[in-house]
């Protein structure tokens, strides 16, 4: 029987990619000579440090089309507030999300069976299980579960006929 996965996933090479080319750039930049200015990574959290709040927007003006250009989505970018670290410097932590979290799990769910398709949705871990008899059948779900606004990107992988 054709089944296929739905996943949220990141890529952790490029993700480190992107980080070095942002920290690279940032470190060549006139305007933070001498600055703190730096992203560090240790997983799930990104932290970027700067010297005050506008040079941490700045910082994140420069991650992100790097990881856009990456192949990474910044939908899976969780931005938390930007917090005083002492000394008059700032640092803010960004998590990055991955899996499908039980919740919006349950809510896909729902909705593909509220869609009245012949195919079977299950929960494993944090992905869903897509299963039907025909690829078509599977197609229209991709389809349904683009259009869906899930606020975290999602990839169809492992499609089995």
């Amino acid at each position: 029987m054709p089944s296929f996965d739905v996943v949220s996933e990141v890529d952790e090479h490029e993700l480190a990619n992107a980080i070095d080319q942002a920290n690279r750039e940032i470190s060549n930049r006139f305007d933070f000579k001498g600055s703190d200015a730096r992203v560090d990574y240790a997983e799930p959290v990104l932290t970027i440090f700067a010297d005050d709040e506008f040079k941490a927007g700045q910082v994140r003006d420069i991650l992100e089309p790097k990881l856009v250009k990456r192949g990474i989505d910044i939908g899976c970018l969780e931005p938390g507030e930007v917090e005083e670290r002492g000394g008059g410097k700032v640092q803010q932590k960004v998590t990055v999300r991955r899996g499908i979290d039980t919740a919006l799990g349950k809510t896909l769910v729902k909705k593909i069976k509220s869609s009245k398709m012949k195919v079977q949705a299950a929960i494993q871990g944090e992905q869903l299980r897509i299963t039907g008899k025909k690829r078509d059948d599977l197609q229209a779900v991709i389809a349904l579960l683009k259009e869906e606004d899930t606020g975290l990107p999602l990839q169809y992988t492992n499609f089995r006929d």
